[in-house]
């Protein structure tokens, strides 16, 4: 998934969270679906990221408009049960990372 190009020029932050999945990871592709269509309710969410190797680490990217979006999401009852099993089950790694975008750039090839 990529964020919505259209929000591609305008500053916002970035929830950047990088992970190690276990080898064990039952239930977490119906919860990241899960999440991503919740996410997308979120006032102040505009897209996000994601790609994960054969090793299992992964980084997902989430592009917010503010910090009162971004704490709004990580205290969503919803997230914080999804966050809860992820530490329990499903990541024997992970670290967090916000970010203030300021400028980006890049291009597309059609």
């Amino acid at each position: 998934m990529t964020a919505d190009r259209q929000n591609e020029k305008r500053a916002c932050y970035a929830v950047i969270f990088s992970s190690v999945r276990k080898n064990e990871h039952h239930g977490y592709d119906e919860t990241a679906a899960a999440m991503e269509t919740l996410a997308r309710t979120m006032p102040g969410y505009l897209g996000h990221e994601a790609a994960r190797g054969s090793d299992g680490f992964g980084i997902t990217v989430s592009y917010w408009e503010s910090e009162d979006a971004i704490a709004n999401w990580k205290r969503h009852a919803d997230h914080l049960a999804a966050q809860q099993r992820g530490r329990k089950d499903w990541y024997s790694d992970y670290m967090v990372r916000v970010a203030r975008v300021t400028r980006s750039y890049g291009m597309k090839r059609a």
